[in-house]
């Protein structure tokens, strides 16, 4: 029986005698049980820990070579990180898959069951959450010396349900299971403080907080591929100073006894809390300012413990915010080369400034987060009290219109706090990059017009591709060899085979295995049958409207009145499969979740539209799921309002499996119709000028609903209740929004999205050339690995160098 832990070198790879004796050993010694009695949840978590021992010696080895380098350290502060399973990512970076399910499967284990055993870690929601996942991925992958920092959520986001078709909340529980890829880390603790007031003592501003709590920190590391390099990803925990109060417990007042710890360890409790409420304000706040301030505090004790010079702090670290969530950065780093290292205010600042990096993620006002002066002051004074040098420091140093301040009004703009505060800001598309010069950052990129760069989004093709779809997998390896999970470009050697009429067919195979493989699942979990010939149209986003699943669903509807007028016209079979979550607060988003099932219990429950037109919406959209549905997916809609997202993660994954796209000229849309080619995208629809242009100069959506008698008949329906018959005034307000408003353009943009989906059902009718273009996509997809993005910020941003 195996008493040490195996160690992984990436010349080695332990064989299947030694896992075995692993996995026997866990299961006996870390999970407490004996075979004949074991769970399959327990096979999981000892074959968890078997794998994470061997991950171990390359993590140490990494902080070894990091240290005995001089490796300038990347540290990623992300309020996400949608990392998703864990244990199927690290046996293949490991190069264990088919060793590790032959031991598995000599246990008399379900090697596929036991993978999806796991829970998916909630600690994200959309892309933003995944996009950091990706790059946790590809920075070790390349070798670059990373940390993530963000919080150990202990519920997450939000399980999603439907019930009666309503969207409702409940919360994650995926920690109550043990989660086997984490260390924690008690002596990694800082003093987080909150409120209070500010003092003068000896002529300098002294803090006297109110509240503290503190942050411990629980690690992971994250190994790249085949084990050459492992970063940490670093999440925070909030833990109350004084957990259990014994005098009011004594005295029967049990709740007392216990609130400190529970009013404390809110704020590592949920992701994204309401915002609605003065409450959820303040808990947005303080979860923001917790994990940032905890993770600056641990970057200064690492480089102080091999460095003594804070002034030459931007030479060895840089510091990249994932949006505006830890924009507090900026003036906290200050504080603390103030308060803590006697540096001059101006000297801090220029600090500071040259260590942090912004990416921006949103054109949308309402996404460049404010907090209220009140707030700030209550929660932070000190650092109102920066932000306010910060903001005159600024403007005494520029000649600058009072429209760029941080402070507006009765509110700190914490996107012009960022942008001050970095020393590069980057966009994450071409069309993004040049928005954000032209419209949310056009004042400061003038003042600041070397600031502003472009890395256009990534995805990580080891999860996206060699984990999620085995079967294109298969025929990569077979046909291009196995360089393209680190080298994305190769797989432009599938140009040629794409005329190869053997390689079609062997491709189409695989993406039918693929939707056959949905099919079950959506049976297992909905009890439909769906057909795996018909079209795959596939919607995966959260909702929010300028992502327009409105616009999704308004199509189905005319698609259904079509084949009822004429039911014996020749159409392909389709399948509109929706996923994604709307945030609690979000009433409109929710709204339209609700007319999705309400169309989609109509449409499904009419017999003239069997084997003709499907609506499906799983519940609780996550990781996992994506897995699934990416692979299987035909048609990728990527249909939001021109100019409005910024770049977009999962209309890559689609393409790059197989997926065609249907999009508007918006975010990564742009460069991605540029590789794959005009004939192997069906693009529609307003350019971002033509939104704008209709926008200011006075748009009339009744004019465009008037001009479009399938647009007109829809909206019909739903207002008068067809799709509502227990409340026919259910949608009465979305209607009239749509015929008075509408400003994400859904009636303007509605006719060329009919026309492009005829153009698909045109394309759909020719499945060899269909699948040439599919091919073509995956093919010509090789630009957009996160390994690239990667390569792009350690160039342009960072000044660091990867080792590989």
């Amino acid at each position: 029986m195996q008493t040490e832990p195996v160690a992984l070198h990436p010349d080695s790879r332990p064989d299947a005698g030694v896992l075995r004796s692993s996995i026997e050993y866990h299961l006996r010694y870390t999970v407490g049980k004996n075979p004949a009695a074991a769970t399959l949840t327990d096979w999981r978590l000892a074959v968890s820990r078997a794998i994470r021992d061997l991950v171990i010696a390359p993590w140490f080895e990494t902080t070894e070579r990091i240290r005995a380098g001089r490796h300038k350290r990347v540290c990623y502060l992300s309020m996400e990180f949608l990392i998703g399973r864990l244990l199927e990512d690290a046996i293949s970076n490991l190069g264990l898959d088919e060793t590790l399910r032959d031991v598995v499967t000599a246990f008399d284990v379900d090697y596929a069951a036991m993978l999806t055993d796991e829970p998916d870690a909630a600690l994200g929601n959309g892309g933003l959450g995944r996009l950091a996942a990706c790059f946790l991925d590809s920075m070790s992958t390349v070798g670059l010396a990373a940390y993530g920092y963000g919080i150990r959520y202990d519920h997450g986001l939000f399980r999603q349900s439907f019930e009666d078709g309503w969207q409702t909340e409940e919360a994650e529980d995926w920690l109550r299971q043990i989660h086997p890829w984490e260390f924690e880390r008690p002596e990694t603790r800082y003093r987080i403080s909150f409120g209070g007031e500010l003092a003068k003592e000896n002529g300098t501003v002294v803090w006297r907080p109110e509240e503290t709590v503190l942050a411990v920190g629980y690690d992971t590391p994250v190994p790249g591929w085949r084990g050459r390099w492992a970063n940490t990803l670093r999440l925070w925990s909030a833990k109350a100073e004084r957990e259990f109060d014994l005098e009011p417990f004594n005295r029967g007042d049990h709740l007392a006894a216990v609130a400190p710890s529970v009013l404390t360890e809110t704020i590592s409790r949920v992701l994204y809390p309401d915002d609605t409420t003065e409450q959820g304000k303040l808990l947005r706040l303080k979860q923001e300012y917790f994990f940032t301030a905890a993770s600056l505090a641990d970057i200064l004790r690492r480089y102080l413990a091999q460095q003594g010079d804070v002034t030459k702090l931007p030479q060895t670290i840089a510091i990249q915010l994932n949006d505006t969530h830890p924009a507090i950065a900026f003036p906290e780093l200050i504080r603390l080369l103030v308060d803590l290292h006697g540096q001059p205010f101006a000297a801090a600042f220029e600090i500071a400034r040259n260590c942090l990096h912004y990416t921006n993620h949103t054109l949308l006002p309402e996404a460049l987060e404010r907090w209220p002066i009140d707030l700030m002051g209550r929660v932070l004074p000190r650092h109102l009290q920066l932000i306010e040098q910060i903001d005159a420091h600024h403007a005494n140093s520029v000649r600058r219109p009072d429209s760029v301040s941080i402070l507006d009004g009765q509110e700190v703009r914490m996107g012009n706090l960022a942008f001050i505060g970095a020393r590069r800001v980057n966009g994450v598309s071409a069309l993004h990059t040049k928005l954000m010069k032209q419209t949310v950052f056009k004042e400061l990129h003038a003042l600041h017009p070397e600031r502003i760069v472009n890395q256009t989004n990534g995805v990580t093709p080891r999860r996206w591709i060699y984990n999620c779809n085995p079967a294109l997998r298969g025929l990569l390896h077979e046909s291009i060899g196995d360089d393209w999970v680190t080298d994305l470009d190769r797989l432009q050697g599938l140009v040629p085979l794409a005329e190869d009429a053997g390689f079609r067919q062997r491709f189409a195979a695989a993406k039918r295995d693929n939707k056959l493989c949905l099919a079950d699942h959506l049976h297992g979990i909905l009890g439909v049958a769906v057909d795996p010939d018909a079209i795959f149209d596939i919607q995966i986003k959260r909702l929010h409207e300028y992502k327009r699943q409105l616009l999704n669903i308004l199509h189905a509807v005319a698609l259904w009145n079509e084949i009822r007028r004429d039911p014996e016209a020749e159409r392909p079979a389709r399948v509109k499969i929706f996923g994604g979550k709307a945030a609690p607060g979000y009433a409109m988003a929710k709204q339209i979740i609700k007319l999705i099932n309400d169309v989609g219990a109509t449409i499904n429950a009419d017999p003239l539209m069997a084997g003709r037109l499907q609506v499906v919406y799983p519940p609780n959209y996550n990781v996992s799921m994506a897995e699934l549905l990416i692979p299987a997916a035909d048609l990728s809609e990527q249909i939001s309002t021109a100019g409005m997202e910024a770049s977009g993660t999962g209309n890559m994954k689609l393409a790059m499996n197989g997926a065609l796209t249907i999009g508007t000229l918006d975010g990564a849309n742009i460069e991605i119709a540029e590789a794959v080619g005009a004939d192997n995208i069906f693009i529609f629809g307003l350019t971002a000028d033509q939104v704008a242009d209709l926008r200011e100069n006075g748009y009339d959506p009744d004019a465009y609903i008037a001009a479009e008698p399938r647009l007109a008949e829809v909206l019909d329906q739903i207002a008068a209740g067809i799709f509502s018959p227990d409340d026919p005034q259910r949608y009465a307000g979305l209607v009239d929004n749509l015929r008075s408003n509408d400003w994400f353009l859904v009636a303007a943009d509605f006719g060329a999205y009919w026309d492009a989906q005829s153009r698909v059902e045109a394309a759909w009718s020719d499945r060899d050339a269909w699948t040439r273009s599919a091919v073509l996509n995956t093919a010509r997809m090789g630009w957009f690995s996160s390994d690239r993005t990667i390569r792009g910020y350690a160039r342009d941003i960072w000044n660091a160098e990867p080792a590989f």
